[in-house]
């Protein structure tokens, strides 16, 4: 089979690709996650683009899935109009609760406890850092401040007050009935912003996936940062977010924290998504600049499962040529990934921290498939999973062969499009025993992702009862 690329592709959908042919279109360029967002759409138009997407990626016979994005306790300014206003430096401006339209003097904020929860010398970025006040006053309703940073304010920019400050907590009400619609409507995932601790991840109430969605937690806080390992334990995945991340701690942080975050995760087995201006100069320009191809490729010599596209593909003037230049990158980037250290990190990891017995057998037998994978070099690996956690097990080593994640459930078929190296395949993979491996097996030389004679180390449960997956196997795929 054709070498893939292992680190995968999140595209966010906007007015520039929210078209079919458009979606199409990013699938043959190699999306395999679609990120719709609820900040600026309704969960009736979501739902409705989920639809779109799921169709045309079912007759693409693609495993694209659909990540739905709650917003949070996004605090956004009343408008600045579609020609902008601009925000001088040194000018004074009173902050004020509510969504009216915004001056060069009066802005108003939708957080209506905001003199209650500011104090003075607090800095409030608008526009993710665009323009930068620092709060010098407050009375009942109104905040007094200074501009530090001035630049021209458009639309209703977000105003990011630090996390700490905030009495509205994450989830949402709002985002709590969205999700309850997202998931009789069989998402595939969910991230949650502004998580702060594992609280946030339970209080969602979700079945834990592939009977839910993948939840995924969205590191963007101090608070998260702190609490990223019981985080971590109440969630499927995270998002390094890089853009409030950055408001919340130094930027000169954010390299450091992005790679404890993916390391942290990835050792957990939980796939690791990372976003924010991955691309960004490509909204505009055909080309990307030379420091962010290289900020994707460290991101890929970091471990990142995924990397997440923005503004390039929702507003963008060519997602489909972004998407192909990400591609590119990633691919150029894996070639320079050191598997060796990073399995020697893994293997250290699970010697030093206490498991459950399943987690010990489904550890050990993943560890004996990486090292089948380093003695054999086989083109691929066969990985038959129910819930797709023996595919994230074995692919949290980076193996240097494709791992063909075989399932019967479309949930999570559509899942394993977010786990690094995972080639997701929707085929009946019920059984026991050999006869379970040689149906499988045979179903795979059938559709051309195995040839005859090739060695291929297969990883499953005994049978489809089993609790983790117990048995490797060295197979040579036969002639039907």
């Amino acid at each position: 089979m054709e070498t893939a690329r292992r680190t995968k592709i999140v595209a966010t959908v906007g007015p520039a690709s929210d078209s079919p042919n458009q979606i199409a279109a990013l699938i043959d360029a190699g999306v395999d996650v679609f990120r719709l967002g609820l900040a600026h759409d309704d969960i009736d138009v979501v739902l409705d683009r989920t639809r779109v997407i799921r169709e045309i990626s079912e007759a693409k016979s693609s495993s694209a899935a659909v990540l739905i994005d709650l917003p949070g306790p996004k605090v956004r300014a009343g408008t600045f109009g579609d020609d902008g206003v601009a925000l001088v430096d040194g000018s004074e401006i009173a902050l004020r609760p509510g969504t009216d339209p915004s001056t060069d003097s009066v802005v108003h904020v939708s957080h209506d406890s905001l003199a209650q929860d500011l104090e003075i010398g607090d800095l409030l970025n608008l526009g993710d850092g665009r323009a930068v006040v620092q709060v010098t006053g407050l009375e009942r309703d109104t905040a007094r401040a200074v501009v530090i940073n001035g630049a021209i304010m458009r639309g209703r920019p977000g105003v990011h007050i630090r996390s700490d400050r905030l009495k509205v907590t994450s989830p949402t009400p709002e985002d709590l009935r969205a999700l309850d619609v997202a998931v009789d409507a069989g998402v595939d995932m969910v991230a949650v912003s502004f998580v702060r601790t594992a609280r946030d991840i339970r209080a969602l109430g979700v079945e834990r996936a592939p009977n839910g969605p993948l939840v995924i937690a969205k590191i963007e806080t101090e608070a998260a940062v702190h609490n990223l390992d019981t985080i971590l334990e109440a969630s499927d995945a995270v998002m390094v977010a890089r853009g409030d991340l950055g408001l919340e701690c130094s930027l000169a942080q954010i390299p450091g924290l992005q790679k404890r975050i993916i390391d942290t995760a990835t050792r957990l087995a939980r796939p690791v998504i990372t976003a924010t201006q991955m691309l960004e100069s490509m909204t505009d320009s055909p080309q990307p600049t030379r420091a962010e191809v290289s900020d994707v490729a460290n991101a890929v010599l970091d471990g990142t499962s995924a990397v997440m596209l923005s503004g390039e593909t929702a507003i963008g003037h060519d997602p489909v040529r972004v998407v192909r230049t990400m591609d590119e990158i990633l691919r150029n980037a894996e070639q320079l990934f050191d598997r060796s250290a990073w399995t020697r990190r893994i293997e250290a990891h699970d010697r030093q921290v206490d498991q459950d017995r399943n987690t010990r057998i489904e550890n050990a037998v993943s560890a004996a498939a990486n090292r089948a994978i380093a003695e054999l070099s086989p083109p691929a690996t066969v990985c038959i999973t129910g819930s797709g956690a023996t595919a994230r097990a074995i692919c949290r080593y980076r193996p240097a062969s494709a791992v063909v994640t075989v399932t019967d459930d479309p949930r999570t078929y559509r899942q394993l499009s977010l786990v690094w190296g995972a080639t997701p395949v929707l085929a009946a993979s019920r059984g026991e025993g050999p006869s379970r491996v040689r149906a499988v097996l045979d179903e795979l030389r059938r559709r051309s992702y195995l040839e005859v004679g090739q060695i291929v180390p297969v990883v499953a449960g005994s049978s489809d009862a089993a609790l983790a997956s117990n048995v490797l196997r060295v197979e040579t795929v036969e002639p039907g």
